[in-house]
């Protein structure tokens, strides 16, 4: 008897740790998910059109994006970037774009392409990679932190803080 009842509050024990546990770990709706695959539109647009605070509304207002903290350094890398865009023919081209759960909200990683629309037929100018740190805001999903690592050539010379 005394065995059986040690197993009882043995298996009581895991099982209220595991609904501990499971309450921690961080989860995202069907809606989540489109509402951060909008974010990730939202910015590729705003990038490429040259619209800075359409740009900087996709982070919250102490986003980071690589060195540049902040809603005003944010905007003022956009404003440095348009020079570096050929006219408005680049293009940002998202790919494979990979959403996981966190404790604070989602990451993300997804495949960038830089396209020159110009040029016939449109070539590839750049390829990086994304990885970021998401949060559900009153305003909805925005990047909190955003880095960029260049894959192949770097393009040339963009924006520096």
């Amino acid at each position: 008897m005394k065995k059986h009842l040690m197993g009882i509050a043995i298996g009581l024990l895991a099982g209220a740790l595991g609904i501990s546990f499971a309450q921690k770990k961080s989860s995202l709706t069907a809606d989540d998910y489109i509402e951060i695959q909008q974010l990730y539109a939202q910015y590729n647009m705003a990038i490429d059109s040259g619209d800075a605070e359409g740009y900087a509304a996709t982070f919250t207002p102490d986003g980071v994006f690589n060195n540049f903290n902040g809603h005003d350094a944010l905007v003022g890398f956009i404003e440095r970037w348009k020079g570096q865009m050929n006219g408005g023919n680049i293009r940002h081209w998202n790919t494979n774009l990979a959403i996981k759960p966190s404790a604070d909200g989602a990451s993300g990683a997804v495949y960038l392409l830089l396209v020159d629309v110009s040029k016939r037929p449109p070539v590839i100018a750049s390829a990086a990679k994304y990885t970021d740190e998401l949060v559900k805001t009153p305003q909805g999903w925005r990047f909190k932190k955003r880095v960029t690592k260049g894959e192949g050539a770097p393009p040339a010379a963009a924006p520096k803080q």
